[in-house]
């Protein structure tokens, strides 16, 4: 297995005067313990300060869709309203609940926390930014982020509550029932190009025309689209969040978690929904290549400008955005609903969908 450690082109004299200065200075070993813990630090700040970004732009975008002004007190336009929510949350007391099993109950939330985190680090979220890069990207993405259902089922089971073991039993369901979608999807993009190292089919995809999504035809948008909504369906929002149904659950699975427990499920949902939306960038979207057009000599340098790290996030935004729009449109699902539509619909598609894709690439009709 090959593991990577890159640097970012636009930072690449800060990284190397680093490296190079470290390794004069230390033992090999201990110059590369000294990078990894860095590298780590700056995912662990990364994942805070996107996690604070996303909730402030909810209640912004869900503020506009109900015609509502969002946060408008704490700092100018409430910008300064997610940091005192953080600073609540960590401030606020752990109630200890009666007759749970303590050791599950609070290894839980961990369980969350570290799939989003694994998942998180394998990103790549700009021309060489990207921690790890595993010869089987693909693999360790689908692999990594299932491990947090098994928080989720650990919550419910150890909380002795009704009603955290019946959201536990539904989000379980859900979960694993959408995994397999999600997944297809992304093996249906991995047949079409030839690898499952994500800088590899990142590289691939320059000019919007070799993008994933247009190189594959039909098939591929039919992938890209159960993608996204699988995607939802795993991160709980709504119409898919039957996990959290508050006129029947309380809170569903978390409803016993209170402090700092609670805030690691809900740290753990922005930033699972940041990491579909980064996924379907690099799979389908070009990840952080510029939007390239082929002959387009003028324009090609003014996108090269920008750097490859704002192509990513701008992409990712604009999916995130699609998420919160689906979320504020349409009514929950029941449970029925929602298991008919993956396994009913959406699973023999996708089986079906990656049989063309794989004749398509035997017989090279995608766009090369």
């Amino acid at each position: 297995m090959l593991l990577e450690i890159s640097h970012p082109l636009e930072l690449i004299k800060l990284t190397a005067s680093l490296d190079s200065f470290l390794h004069g200075l230390l033992p090999s070993w201990a110059a590369l313990l000294i990078e990894f813990i860095l590298v780590g630090v700056v995912l662990l700040a990364m994942y805070a300060v996107i996690a604070l970004i996303l909730i402030y732009a909810e209640r912004k975008i869900t503020a506009f869709f109900q015609c509502r002004y969002g946060p408008n007190r704490v700092g100018k336009y409430g910008l300064i309203q997610s940091v005192a929510d953080m600073v609540k949350i960590l401030l606020k007391e752990i109630i200890h609940v009666d007759s749970v099993d303590k050791f599950l109950f609070y290894l839980a939330p961990f369980f969350v926390i570290c799939a989003s985190m694994l998942t998180f680090a394998a990103l790549p979220f700009g021309n060489g930014l990207h921690a790890v890069d595993f010869n089987v990207g693909v693999f360790y993405l689908i692999a990594v982020s299932s491990l947090s259902i098994i928080g989720v089922l650990l919550a419910g089971w150890s909380s002795n509550n009704k009603y955290s073991m019946i959201g536990a039993m539904r989000s379980g369901a859900q979960f694993i029932s959408y995994e397999l979608s999600a997944g297809l999807s992304l093996l249906t993009v991995a047949v079409l190009a030839g690898s499952l190292q994500l800088s590899t089919i990142v590289a691939d995809q320059s000019y919007v025309y070799h993008w994933n999504l247009f190189r594959g035809h039909l098939p591929a948008v039919i992938a890209f689209i159960i993608y996204l909504i699988a995607g939802h369906a795993e991160t709980n929002r709504g119409p898919f969040d039957l996990p959290e149904a508050e006129s029947e659950l309380t809170a569903g699975y978390h409803t016993e978690y209170s402090g700092l427990q609670f805030g690691f499920y809900y740290l753990a949902e922005y930033l699972n929904m940041f990491i579909i939306a980064g996924i379907g960038t690099t799979m389908f979207l070009g990840g952080w290549n510029a939007i390239q057009v082929e002959g387009w000599d003028g324009f090609n340098q003014v996108m090269n400008f920008i750097p490859s790290y704002a192509w990513f996030f701008a992409k990712t935004g604009v999916l995130i955005f699609l998420s919160l729009w689906v979320r504020w449109t349409f009514p929950r699902l029941r449970i029925d609903q929602l298991l008919n539509l993956e396994w009913k619909y959406l699973l023999p598609i996708n089986l079906v969908n990656l049989v063309i894709m794989a004749i398509i690439v035997v017989f090279g009709l995608y766009i090369k």
